[in-house]
């Protein structure tokens, strides 16, 4: 397994000790750990939205591919029970 090491400053690591208290993670490495992977995740998931959008910038759905899209959906939602 990889090591990093950092120094953060004592504001924030009063930040993480109070996120252990409270249970979040077992102590401050995992808390790390966990806070990377949701970057990671957020970074990646806004890297991919950005290139879906991209590509739907660069060749837009036609006319026929949309058609009956909004009858669609309008008939998805009156089905739901609310």
């Amino acid at each position: 397994m990889a090591q990093l090491v950092t120094r953060i400053d004592e504001a924030l690591a009063l930040k993480v000790d109070e996120m252990i208290l409270s249970g979040v993670a077992e102590n401050r490495s995992e808390l790390v750990r966990l806070g990377l992977e949701q970057m990671i995740d957020r970074f990646e998931r806004e890297r991919t939205g950005a290139a879906i959008a991209d590509a739907y910038a660069r060749m837009p759905q036609s006319e026929s591919e949309s058609a009956g899209l909004d009858s669609a959906t309008r008939a998805l939602v009156n089905e739901e029970p609310w």
